[in-house]
């Protein structure tokens, strides 16, 4: 593209500008507050332990303690004693339920927490619940205790779980007004699962959220809630830590100067690296994930707010041959720039992975051919919607994030890899159509006149619908994709529970991201959830 003067005309975006700063550069580390979080984790670990593992005639009250814990984000401490526990529970189920007439409350709880660790509990046990028309009973409206519980509950569906098709429709339609008339703490919690239910959210910050509602429940259990407390604050400390050298890293390359025009994220990159597995184990994996996405962030900028078409097709040539001869073939300084950072930090993370015989698990990245298609990669806005989605789902990248996430997962061996790359799972293909339309439902008018083809713009042209028309039928596109995503959760799988969670995990992700706006582009509206996970601890 050039203008009369032939000088070159790059289409170059003002996005937002980075809002952090060297902030996390140097991040004091509070020694003694950490040696303080980390004894009391320690102590209470082994109370809670002890109370997971009592005996007790009634071991539906150990499924109340296994919902808190995970409600309370601290569960990954014991997840052996967990599975023991909802092996030997899922078994006798049915005699159980038969033999007790627990309330809705206590039914939906015990099918959250089944269904959340992969046990096909069958939905039907909420029928006694129903009239004889299939409706639920309206006396179930007074109780504001179960009707919350029953709406959570029925984010956990499947295709052909009517049951839980109706619940959600029944439950929204009550807790809506029901907010109002509750107490604050109560409505707050009601407000902000119509929002999000916590099986959509992102594991940090609804620990964080739900640790402020628990603490005022009055039959909570306060060992479990001060574990909780210490224990995010310990974590935060160490993500901290973690942020801190990757900003160095960040720093050293000088990112900022050489790609001005592109988004500057390596913070909020930490942040989505987090929201995909946030356990202390992972701190490798986190760093590994923060940085391919920082960097994937300036070569989409590259390609959309950069460079020129006829440079770009040596730079899409070399990224798809991913080997440090094709520098040769560039001609533009600022791709050989960026080839080569990519090129190093793949190489970085495969001598990490090498000693553990896991070398193979960054093949999957390199190899991956959709790598260099941002945003669809579709420069047209000719397509029909099925066609240009046919392209995007495969496009937007959620299968290649999905194989870097691998990468810090020791579980994930080659039939892992494997699995995740087959388009025939459920999974993978959910994960794909989830990414294409979360991020086309907030692509704005600017990029479309710059040429960017979008879902919603094929489908308003196609279908001569609103704006608002196409994206309230991809918001019900979405949410079977959530139905897959718990179906192919369920067990038995080809994969271990690990895996899933993860893939569970980067639904999440997606869901925060592109729930209103691209927070991604637009750092402002990741501020207020970053600063409750990573700067500001819990007050004990």
């Amino acid at each position: 593209m050039a203008n009369t003067n032939n000088e070159v005309v790059r289409p170059l975006v003002n996005f937002p500008q980075d809002i952090w700063g060297d902030r996390f550069l140097s991040f004091p580390f509070n020694s003694l507050d950490f040696e303080l979080y980390s004894k009391q984790v320690e102590s209470m670990k082994e109370m809670v332990k002890d109370m997971l593992m009592a005996s007790t005639s009634e071991p539906i009250e150990k499924m109340f303690l296994i919902n808190s814990l995970y409600r309370l984000g601290v569960s990954y401490h014991f997840e052996n004693e967990i599975e023991e526990h909802l092996n030997l529970l899922f078994d006798s189920l049915p005699e159980h339920i038969e033999d007790n007439d627990y309330d809705l409350y206590t039914i939906a709880v015990i099918f959250q927490v089944f269904r959340l660790h992969g046990y096909k509990m069958l939905c039907d046990v909420f029928s006694k619940f129903q009239d004889g028309d299939g409706k639920f009973k309206e006396a179930l409206i007074s109780d504001i205790k179960c009707m919350i519980s029953l709406y959570e509950a029925s984010h956990f569906r499947m295709n052909g779980d009517l049951i839980l098709d109706e619940a959600l429709a029944f439950t929204t339609k009550h807790l809506e007004s029901l907010a109002n008339q509750s107490s604050p703490h109560l409505g707050e919690y009601i407000v902000n699962a119509l929002f999000r239910p916590y099986h959509h959210g992102m594991q940090r910050l609804e620990a964080r959220q739900y640790i402020s509602f628990y603490e005022k429940d009055e039959s909570r259990n306060d060992v479990s809630l001060k574990f909780g407390k210490y224990d995010f604050n310990r974590i935060q400390l160490l993500l901290q830590q973690e942020l801190s050298v990757l900003s160095s890293w960040y720093k050293e390359l000088n990112l900022k100067c050489k790609f001005p025009y592109a988004r500057q994220r390596i913070v909020e990159s930490f942040f989505y690296a987090l929201g995909i597995y946030f356990e202390p184990c992972y701190a490798r994996g986190r760093n590994i994930i923060a940085k391919l996405a920082a960097l994937a962030g300036i070569l989409d900028d590259v390609y959309e707010a950069y460079g020129l078409y006829e440079e770009l097709q040596s730079f899409t040539d070399a990224i798809q041959r991913f080997d440090i001869s094709a520098m040769d073939e560039l001609t533009a300084n600022y791709q050989k720039i960026l080839y080569e950072t990519i090129l190093d930090v793949h190489d970085e993370v495969e001598n990490q992975v090498r000693k553990e015989g896991r070398s193979y698990s960054v093949s999957y990245t390199k190899d991956d051919p959709t790598k260099l298609k941002p945003n669809g990669g579709m420069k047209d806005i000719s397509p029909t919607f099925d066609e240009y989605l046919e392209n995007g789902e495969y496009s937007c990248g959620a299968v290649l994030a999905m194989t870097q996430i691998l990468i810090g997962i020791e579980e994930a061996d080659k039939s892992a890899c494997e699995w995740m790359i087959n388009n025939d799972n459920k999974i993978p293909k959910a994960l794909q159509i989830s990414g294409r339309l979360n991020n086309d439902i907030v692509t704005n008018e600017d990029e479309e006149k710059r040429g960017f083809a979008s879902s919603s713009a094929c489908y308003m042209k196609q279908y001569n619908v609103s704006r608002q028309e196409a994206i309230k039928t991809f918001r019900e596109k979405l949410a079977v994709t959530w139905k897959d995503i718990n179906e192919g959760c369920m067990r038995t799988t080809p994969v271990p529970q690990q895996i899933l969670r993860r893939a569970l995990n980067y639904a999440r992700l997606l869901d925060f991201a592109y729930r209103d706006d691209d927070q991604y582009t637009k750092p402002e509206l990741f501020k207020d959830g970053l600063t409750k996970v990573l700067i500001h601890p819990i007050p004990l």
